[in-house]
């Protein structure tokens, strides 16, 4: 291991234990503040703004590197849907922690808080980034970087109006929509589940990106609940140039920058043309991606279907323009 990646591993346990340490002295000052004076509002909010400025634009941040980086290697898949659904589980406790009306109630949720995300740290040292760094095609560094990136990208603007100088009406209805599909998915709709969630991405993918990455990781999340078929693998012509050229390999490339740069190279595709793309895992999420935003223009084309390198040839239709 580089002395980079070293440095990298290290920055992650101490940015953890830093969140960790913030999240406590801001508990302890909201008990401190029930049992003094029982004036507990102002530890509320002040615990309340690290908790949605901080915490979660992290957590939705390491969803969208670590944890996509992580799920790719043997053995991990269950452990990352096991800390995404802690994720959710901590965003239901901030809100009604946003919601409590009295001190009793509003230090009970700070208490589960702090206890579900010191164990959920915990399980990020200890379990996810050893096996990420054991793993020679892992750069620590690049996801790093992707994480504070999108850490920068998550943390909550304001939109004001007239009623609520903070209200964000679109990420509002967006949380709706994806409960939604978590409904529909659970009454074994996993397929209108994700065409749902993939409309709404087309929506908000270039007006408000930072809400079409939660997207995204959900999609990824619904994809388990649609039926597996068979798949059928294209046969290989050996007068098409593109099995050996115009490769996209994008295994080295952080995964939560992997999907644009695929869009990018399918949007300077001339017509007639293509490109194969080489990933670490079934892009079955971008397909559904492509079927809402290129309906009618493109071509896929498995080439090779796992374990460990799929190769789907992505063509643009002859005739077509976007």
């Amino acid at each position: 291991m580089t002395d980079t990646e070293l440095e990298a591993f290290e920055a992650m346990l101490l940015h953890h234990q830093e969140l960790q340490d913030q999240v406590t002295s801001r508990v302890d000052a909201l008990h401190v503040a029930v049992t003094t004076s029982g004036r507990y509002e102002l530890a509320t909010a002040q615990l309340l703004t690290y908790l949605a400025e901080e915490v979660l634009p992290h957590a939705m941040a390491e969803e969208h590197s670590i944890y996509e980086a992580a799920g790719a290697l043997p053995n991990l898949g269950e452990i990352v849907a096991e800390m995404t659904a802690e994720h959710q589980k901590l965003t239901a406790e901030v809100e009604a922690l946003g919601r409590s009306s009295d001190s009793e109630h509003a230090f009970l949720l700070a208490e589960s808080i702090r206890t579900l995300f010191a164990r959920h740290v915990g399980k990020e040292n200890e379990l996810l980034l050893p096996a990420l760094q054991a793993d020679a095609t892992v750069s620590l560094t690049q996801l790093l970087a992707e994480m504070h990136r999108l850490s920068d990208v998550a943390r909550p603007t304001t939109t004001s109006t007239a009623d609520n100088p903070h209200t964000d009406t679109e990420a509002d209805l967006l949380a709706l929509l994806l409960e939604s599909a978590d409904l529909l998915a659970k009454d074994n709709r996993g397929e209108d589940a994700c065409r749902l969630v993939t409309r709404a991405w087309v929506t908000l993918r270039r007006s408000r990106p930072e809400l079409a990455s939660k997207v995204t990781a959900q999609l990824h999340r619904l994809i388990r609940s649609v039926e597996s078929v068979p798949i059928k693998l294209a046969p290989r012509s050996p007068s098409s140039n593109t099995d050996d050229h115009d490769i996209l390999d994008v295994r080295p490339l952080a995964p939560a920058r992997r999907h644009e740069s695929i869009f990018s190279t399918f949007e300077g595709l001339p017509p007639s043309s293509s490109f194969v793309l080489v990933n670490d895992h079934d892009p079955k999420p971008l397909r559904y991606q492509f079927e809402a935003e290129y309906h009618g223009t493109f071509t896929w084309d498995y080439l090779e279907a796992g374990p460990r390198v799929w190769r789907v040839r992505i063509g643009r239709s002859a005739g077509t323009t976007l």
